[in-house]
């Protein structure tokens, strides 16, 4: 059995908060139409824009908070919802969230450089 570390500690409570979190979205999904959507992203990793959408992209970030960050500001079906909500909801201040944000893309954006 592995040592349990701080890292590891906080990566099991963004888990257990995210699981939660998906349960109330099921349980609730059935009452309203508002998550169906068909946002279009464009994805420049062969160098061409070819469309993905907003949910492959999503399901793609790996950092369970980042994750569930990208999920609740872009597909949960909600109003339009603010950073500042998104920071309550996951515990945060506004500018972490903008920062996690920010990493994120920036670190997508080198890694498809990269690959070209």
């Amino acid at each position: 059995m592995e040592k349990m570390t701080k890292e590891r500690l906080k990566a099991y409570r963004s888990n257990k908060a995210e699981i939660l979190e998906l349960d109330y979205t099921l349980q609730n999904r059935w009452k309203s139409d508002t998550m169906i959507g068909n946002d279009v992203i464009f994805d420049y990793s062969k160098g061409y824009p070819r469309p993905q959408c907003v949910e492959q992209f999503v399901e793609g970030v790996q950092d369970s908070l980042t994750h569930r960050i990208f999920r609740m500001l872009y597909i949960d079906g909600r109003k339009p919802i603010r950073q500042e909500q998104v920071a309550k909801s996951v515990h945060l201040d506004r500018s972490r969230i903008s920062r996690k944000i920010d990493n994120y893309l920036k670190n997508a954006q080198k890694a498809q450089n990269a690959q070209l």
